[in-house]
């Protein structure tokens, strides 16, 4: 492993980030475990970054990867492709978006690309409306809109951001309200905002902000945005790379939650459908997706093979109902985690619903992040044989916890043991 580890240094980029202090090599899983190069088990609570969605090794998906390979793998997008209008039949049937056409990307990242060119073009007008804390990925444009200064390594963008209030329920200035009073004033702050720039084209925001650390608004506030929103004809961007296909347990989309004004113009998804196939997209009107005026293709978005997982891992999810597992036991889980919180004066908060969970770490005794209990819990909990990962805006002090949704209650109640006992050696 310090072999693997010393060649990683000498051919990848500095500001590619490991977990823990002897980087892990995991080389297969089963269901909700994965094994590491040494022969050690670890049940796995974070899915490669959400993205393990629904086992790993899953049979149904394993064998439609298998047989599409057998077949052919890629033509690119300048070719009819079956797989690609089965899968985008199926997800503009799920979107609740009206008259709904799909475009494929190879990652989250490209997906908010594409919904960016698109809300600018139709709009034309290169404003954006974020939310504070955010994150959307690793591009030029992508960070550009990021509202986390630990995820955005330039301030250089095409676009002009400007950021909004409440994404973060419990920090800020409206932290003391209740949801009523703090939804008002996150209004009111819209509006103010609204009146002093120019038209912007859409707000694009997280239903929970992911690598933000778990944290969302009252259910209902972006319905409320998008009152406002709509006297100015700008566009609703929903950001469901991490929260889509039911990992809420709630909603199959976390924009359910704030469904008062009916579905976003445009959404974004990855990670999870492809159960660890590369597969993004966007979802959004006819008229908006159809607005481009130039020629355009996806050489690798839609492929034949991530088509076929796709919709493998999709249709097992709905017929297994995986949606309501992820809020049958993603419920005990949080309960179980707050549980254990009310005894530790270092954890602030338990939160999230159903299986995205977050556990923000202060220095006891304060309401400060602690970044270092973060990090020593990790290591900790990987020693005890779960992994785990870490997310949260002015410092990296969440636990995000967010397994396969297939997760058993035998396994939800291992791995919050393992975790408690993680939480009180670092406390």
């Amino acid at each position: 492993m310090n072999d693997l580890f010393d060649r990683h240094r000498q051919v990848l980029p500095d500001w590619l980030a490991l977990y823990y202090d002897r980087p892990l090599e995991i080389t297969h899983g089963e269901g909700r475990h994965v094994w590491d190069s040494a022969g050690n088990r670890y049940l796995d609570f974070f899915g490669g970054i959400l993205t393990t969605m629904t086992a790993h090794a899953l049979p149904e998906v394993t064998k439609a990867v298998s047989e599409q390979s057998g077949r052919i793998i890629h033509s690119s997008t300048l070719y009819l492709n079956r797989p690609m209008v089965e899968l985008a039949e199926r997800i503009a049937k799920l979107s609740g978006i009206p008259d709904a056409r799909v475009f494929f990307t190879t990652s989250g990242t490209e997906a908010n690309d594409t919904a960016l060119l698109l809300a600018t073009t139709y709009r034309r007008s290169n404003t954006i409306l974020a939310m504070r804390n955010s994150y959307h990925g690793r591009s030029f444009s992508a960070v550009g809109i990021t509202g986390n200064r630990g995820w955005s390594p330039t301030s250089l963008s095409p676009l002009q951001t400007l950021y909004v209030h409440g994404g973060v329920r419990t920090r800020g200035p409206f932290a003391h309200l209740d949801d009523r009073a703090f939804t008002d004033a996150c209004v009111a702050d819209l509006k103010d905002l609204l009146g002093q720039t120019r038209p912007p084209a859409a707000l694009i925001a997280e239903p929970i902000q992911g690598v933000g650390g778990f944290t969302s608004p009252p259910d209902g506030l972006y319905a409320a945005f998008r009152e406002v929103l709509s006297e100015h004809g700008i566009l609703w961007i929903a950001d469901e790379v991490q929260t889509g296909w039911g990992r809420t347990g709630d909603h199959f989309w976390g924009w359910q939650a704030h469904e008062g004004s009916g579905p976003p113009d445009i959404v974004t998804f990855a990670k999870g459908i492809g159960n660890g196939m590369s597969i993004g997209g966007v979802i959004a009107r006819a008229e908006i997706m159809n607005c481009l005026d130039a020629n355009s293709i996806s050489t690798f978005g839609g492929t034949q093979i991530t088509m076929a997982a796709g919709l493998a891992n999709l249709a097992y999810l709905v017929e297994h109902d995986l949606q309501g597992n992820a809020r049958r036991v993603g419920g005990l889980l949080i309960e179980r985690l707050r549980a254990v919180a009310a005894q530790l004066p270092g954890v602030r908060e338990v939160r999230g619903r159903g299986l995205m969970i977050g556990v923000e770490l202060v220095r006891p005794g304060m309401d400060e992040a602690d970044p270092r209990a973060a990090s020593a819990v990790l290591e900790a909990a990987r020693e005890g044989g779960l992994l785990i990962g870490k997310g949260g805006g002015h410092d990296t002090s969440a636990l995000r916890i967010a397994p396969p949704l297939s997760l058993t209650v035998a396994e939800a109640e291992e791995g919050a043991a393992i975790l408690e006992q993680a939480l009180r050696s670092a406390y």
